[in-house]
């Protein structure tokens, strides 16, 4: 079993910054492919970027092609999510998960995903 804390979250203007930490623990945490997602208010979750246990295969939805950046450290079993040129359209919940299914199957469902973290606001003001 792994356990995640994501963490970064905050307030920002449209246009700014922000970077999301996801820390993993357990033993073979920096096996697991990762991925995020956000839910906002009133909507389903959905994907966001997903990134393989080893760094170099990524997937980013439309939406934020372009603007975020998945990236993970293995040796501090951490998973980052830096967004860039933030818009209010990003407010939403971001939470971080393992995913179980190899060759990337199933990367935009969160039925695909295990051992989801507490979630982290992002909240973007116009």
């Amino acid at each position: 079993q792994v356990q995640l804390v994501e963490s970064g979250g905050g307030l920002v203007q449209a246009g700014g910054s922000l970077r999301l930490s996801c820390a993993a623990s357990g033993r073979t945490a920096s096996h697991y492919a990762m991925g995020w997602f956000r839910q906002a208010p009133g909507k389903e979750r959905e994907f966001v970027a997903r990134i393989s246990w080893s760094g170099d295969n990524t997937y980013y939805a439309d939406s934020v092609k372009g603007r975020f950046t998945i990236s993970r450290d293995n040796a501090k079993n951490t998973v980052y999510l830096q967004m860039n040129r933030l818009k209010p359209e990003d407010t939403a919940i971001y939470y971080c998960a393992v995913h179980n299914q190899d060759y990337g199957l199933g990367y935009d469902s969160p039925t695909f995903y295990d051992y989801w973290g507490q979630g982290t606001q992002v909240t973007v003001s116009s």
